[in-house]
């Protein structure tokens, strides 16, 4: 299936050390006019893989959280409407289809539209562990759109107009080793806690000692985890870790804050 350019969107990545994922996610671009890549001043060879592509842009900008380099992205695209992915992130052909067919229909009570993403671990689809129902915005209309500021991991969009869903599912490669993932959760964990912090929230003896647990049997019981086998382990394990770490920092936040 061959894809010719369009002239009104722009794919925005951004990213750090992900020279493993570029080639072949640059490479199934082709239907953009613009893609432009935020690079939080990587040492692998992300920067060369992404200028060898004519289409291309590639901007360097300090990384201090998601929402601000996202919202830094937004204001470097020229066109209306705005498709973000990120580098683990992959289109399937019928998505890709979807995508234009959108974009070129044009429609304007339509501000945003969710994806629904397949969750893969090395290569293999999870099909529970919490993933089962994950969806995020991927394309929307740049004047209708921005990351809000109060969150700093896990953005959160904020729309003026209407929400739809898109029928095709984006495919979602995040786990590929254990310590990139625990790295990942980790970093996300931290992110969360300074977030909090921010905001004022005062975590109580649960938060300390039991929201991981808590989070862990969730994921594992109630969605479904136990039922992904090992993998299942590992994911619902990593991301009760993610929680642990952010009270970890949140209680050194605290204490540093008082001193």
């Amino acid at each position: 299936m061959e894809f010719k350019p369009q002239t009104n969107i722009s794919v925005l990545i951004i990213t750090l050390n992900e020279e493993a994922h570029m080639k072949e996610l640059l490479s199934d671009l082709d239907f953009a006019e613009e893609v432009i890549v935020v690079d939080s001043y990587s040492t692998d060879n992300t920067k060369a893989i992404s200028a060898s592509f004519p289409n291309v842009r590639f901007i360097e900008n300090k990384f201090e959280n998601f929402t601000s380099q996202r919202n830094f992205a937004i204001s470097q695209a020229k066109n209306d409407w705005i498709l973000f992915i990120d580098a683990d992130e992959r289109l399937t052909p019928e998505l890709k289809q979807e995508i234009i067919d959108t974009v070129n229909r044009n429609d304007n009570e339509i501000s945003a539209y969710l994806f629904y993403r397949k969750f893969f671990f090395k290569n293999r689809q999870l099909h529970f562990s919490g993933w089962q129902t994950d969806r995020i915005f991927r394309l929307f209309r740049k004047d209708k759109a921005h990351y809000t500021a109060k969150r700093l991991v896990h953005e959160k969009l904020d729309v003026d107009g209407r929400i739809a869903v898109f029928k095709n599912k984006l495919i979602h490669y995040s786990y590929s080793d254990y310590e990139s993932y625990k790295t990942k959760m980790i970093a996300y964990g931290k992110l969360k806690a300074m977030e909090k912090f921010r905001s004022g929230f005062k975590p109580t003896v649960f938060h300390y000692l039991g929201h991981s647990a808590y989070n862990f049997l969730y994921q594992y019981l109630v969605r479904l985890g136990i039922l992904d086998g090992k993998k299942g382990i590992i994911i619902c394990y990593l991301n009760a870790l993610s929680v642990s770490q952010r009270y970890k920092e949140l209680r050194r936040l605290y204490q540093g804050a008082s001193k």
